[in-house]
């Protein structure tokens, strides 16, 4: 078993070795000029800076070794991660449970980091996010105050002191606003008489109609949240729609009036009707698309009839931008629509609104729960090039990628998760300059910063000499090779473009004045094509213009040129015994010759060695198959069987039908006849004659007369002997009497057993019957017994 294991693992390894040399080696194939160049095409391309090395200075790091380059003439920088800020997520228990500002909690570590990229090589590092109790929370309460939502207002009048006092479980901080928002003042939304303005639930008491209004920014005054949201009254508007997405912009921007904070921040938002999308202020002629920008003026949102209603999109940037979540408190008949709008927005949570107060402060702190046990990582925008990944380790022990790496569940106050971030650049920057991203869970004010340096050169760069003499002057001599000024090409910088103008360098590196400089094959340098290199040193180009190639000729059974010729500028030059396009084509006759030592048998020409037949009754290898032709021996058996034996259908137009045979030679029997030899193709034929009987003869064609037929026949014929009656009669007459014999005994047999069957179940039954043996009471008997006591038998 171990030895089968061994054997498997070598034919393995020698698969894997083949494959590798097979593969196409990119560092050689981008042809690399200098060594930032080849750092950047793979990880696994290194340089050698020797200055006396010849081979092509970008491969592999085992191939440049065996090639000759010295250890220290060896570039290859690798990339790097540093941690530069890693502040220990905080901890209530060891750091004594006391009020920590906000800024003083940490909830992801570490906080900063470093990497230095290299092209295609993944730096991964590791984050750790921590659940901290009594986090700070600013809560903003946002409602519709269309009238119908009158009764909704009633019970919001006597939110705040009972919020203030449910969530003293979950925050010792916790800061409160109110604002609301109804609709623009524009036709079709609202009815812009002057009555209507000024009342719009007439006859009934109702506020002048607004768009949104920032009624109280956020305090820790749940007194003077009563008395605020107390004074507020409700308003109307002609159609269903709100614009609920208006005020959700206004409060998530306007930071500084608002209040918010640097802490936890939860959206609020209340009503019992959908909302007007972007587009739809075309209807009262607002055409101009929300700029995402604060625009209160005394706590009025005043540029509503200006800009239309932000986007989807909008929201969802604004609202991740600002770590604001939000929780939609709707009535039941708009759940379904919120559900929808709510999995477009990342740390958002849908409540259906009830006229309890107590119901509504559930839902709050039901919402925040929910919100708070989810973790969402999400990244800035990422440089050109750079891709990033992530994988979680969450609480139930199972590893996510994707989408889901990014994601971590049921997350307990104090619980702790990770993920495992991994960042690739491919390429460097049109810049080459260091980009900074960030990385923060969704919702929170925290982040990481991560630097991003690219390593675009190799250290020897730095130490280039300019116009250095083996540049003859004209470039800097960086990393073993020149890298020329402005103005100067080729290997040493010995070509000027003043001296000859580049279009004039490529025209004469071009075929015919065609579009391909060096056939695509090579580099046009000083007016001179400079061919490529290839993986394999016995592959290469050749030619003026490195159209010529010793490896693209045409091949069979998957060799080049057939194994019988040399491949020259995509040519085949055949040897001597062989033609074609891939020599393929081999010019011996050989394999042509028919049994009768005749090429494809006469009836054909040999071409490649192989019989390509005239005569379209003959087919086969060398042409002698003629599916169609009668057998030779079947047309000349009845002019022997007549000249010879007189017998036959022609045996009374023989002389006429047969005048074309040369009088017979006979032998005695068929094994005189004779033999086919190298000089002569004769043929032996055995036919049946009218008796039933064999008869033997060969034939051949004269040599001087191609008409006349030479036959030589055997005199003795082999003739069947009759069958011999009496065995067959006494065989039959046996076969008979055996059969019945058989049929006799296979009769008792089966009687032998029946009878037997029949007894054994007579016996049976006669086992199984009982028969009363006593005595009759009513019998009395006519005899008596009496016995003399005295009697002793004597």
């Amino acid at each position: 078993m171990d030895m089968r294991v061994l054997l498997i693992s070598a034919l393995l390894g020698f698969v894997s070795y083949v494959r590798a040399k097979t593969d196409s080696n990119i560092c050689i194939s981008v042809d690399a000029k200098t060594c930032g160049e080849c750092i950047q095409t793979g990880p696994q391309c290194v340089w050698c800076k020797d200055p006396d090395f010849k081979p092509s200075r970008c491969d592999e790091k085992e191939s440049l070794q065996k090639a000759g380059c010295s250890p220290l003439g060896i570039e290859n920088p690798r990339g790097t991660v540093t941690i530069d800020k890693n502040k220990a997520v905080t901890n209530r228990k060891m750091e004594g449970g006391e009020n920590l500002r906000p800024e003083d909690i940490t909830q992801i570590q570490p906080q900063k980091f470093t990497l230095n990229l290299r092209s295609d090589e993944p730096q991964k590092f590791t984050l750790t996010f921590k659940r901290v109790e009594d986090h700070p929370i600013d809560l903003y309460f946002l409602m519709d105050l269309s009238d119908s939502m009158r009764i909704n207002l009633e019970n919001v009048k006597n939110l705040g002191a009972d919020l203030a006092r449910e969530m003293r479980y979950i925050t010792k901080d916790l800061r409160i606003g109110f604002g609301s928002f109804l609709e623009k003042l524009a036709m079709p939304f609202i009815l812009m008489t002057p009555k209507y303005l000024q009342n719009p639930c007439f006859p009934n008491d109702c506020t002048a109609p607004f768009s949104y209004k920032n009624v109280l920014s956020l305090t820790n005054d749940s007194t003077l949240f009563t008395q605020e949201v107390s004074k507020q009254k409700t308003s109307g508007n002609l159609d269903s729609p709100e614009a609920g997405f208006d005020a959700i912009m206004q409060a998530a921007v306007c930071t500084k009036e608002i209040g918010w904070r640097n802490v936890t921040r939860l959206l609020v938002f209340s009503t019992d009707a959908g909302f007007h999308l972007a587009g739809d202020g075309k209807l009262g002629g607002i055409v101009r698309p929300n700029d995402g920008k604060c625009h209160l003026s005394n706590n009025m949102y005043t540029m509503s009839n200006y800009f239309d209603y932000p986007t989807i999109s909008q929201l969802v940037d604004t609202l991740n931008d600002n770590n604001i979540q939000t929780i939609f408190a709707v009535t039941e008949q708009f759940r379904a629509l919120y559900q929808e709008l709510s999995a477009l927005i990342p740390k958002s949570t849908v409540g259906t609104l009830s006229t309890s107060s107590t119901n509504v402060i559930q839902l709050i702190i039901d919402s925040y729960n929910s919100l708070s046990e989810e973790v969402i990582l999400e990244n800035s925008n990422l440089p050109d090039g750079v891709s990033i990944s992530y994988v979680s380790h969450c609480k139930d022990g199972v590893s996510r990628t994707g989408e889901s790496g990014r994601t971590c569940t049921n997350i307990s106050i104090g619980d702790e998760v990770k993920f495992d971030i991994e960042i690739t650049a491919k390429g460097c920057p049109s810049n080459g300059k260091s980009k900074t991203i960030t990385i923060k869970p969704l919702g929170s004010n925290e982040e990481v910063e991560v630097v991003l340096n690219f390593i675009c050169e190799c250290e020897c760069h730095k130490d280039g000499i300019p116009n250095s003499p083996s540049c003859l002057g004209f470039g800097a001599l960086e990393c073993g090779v020149c890298r020329c000024n402005d103005g100067r090409l080729g290997r040493l910088c010995e070509c000027s473009e003043d001296e000859v103008q580049k279009d004039d360098l490529d025209a004469n590196c071009r075929v015919d004045n065609g579009t391909e400089v060096c056939s695509n094959n090579g580099e046009c340098v000083c007016g001179t094509c400079e061919c490529k290199k290839r993986d394999n040193p016995e592959e290469r180009y050749s030619g003026r213009f490195c159209e010529c190639d010793n490896f693209s000729c045409d091949r069979s059974n998957n060799k080049l040129c057939g194994g019988h010729g040399r491949c020259e500028c995509r040519r085949c030059i055949c040897e001597p015994d062989y033609t074609g396009s891939a020599c393929d084509c081999p010019l011996d006759t050989s394999t042509c010759l028919a049994s009768n030592k005749r090429i494809c048998n006469g009836r054909g020409t040999c071409e490649c060695g192989k019989c390509k037949c005239t005569d379209p009754k003959f087919e086969g290898p060398t042409c002698e198959i003629c599916p169609t032709c009668p057998r030779i021996c079947s047309e000349h058996k009845d002019c022997v069987e007549c000249l010879q034996f007189g017998m036959g259908i022609k045996k009374h137009t023989c002389e006429k039908e047969c005048k074309n045979f040369t009088p017979l030679k006979v032998v005695n029997s068929k094994d005189e006849l004779p033999r086919s030899d190298d000089q002569t193709n004769i043929d032996l034929c055995k036919e049946r004659d009218v008796d039933d009987c064999w008869f033997y003869f060969t034939y051949t064609t004269n040599k001087d007369d191609n008409d006349k037929i030479e036959v030589q026949v055997a005199e003795k014929k082999e003739c069947p002997s009759g069958p011999d009656i009496i065995p067959i009669v006494a065989g039959v007459v046996a076969g008979i009497v055996l059969i019945g014999l058989a049929l006799l005994l296979i009769w008792k047999l089966l009687m032998i057993i029946h009878d037997r069957r029949e007894f054994a179940k007579f016996e049976k039954e006669k086992m199984n019957a009982r028969w009363d043996t006593g005595e009759n009471p009513i019998y009395k008997s006519a005899v008596t017994t009496v016995v003399n006591p005295k009697y002793e038998g004597k």
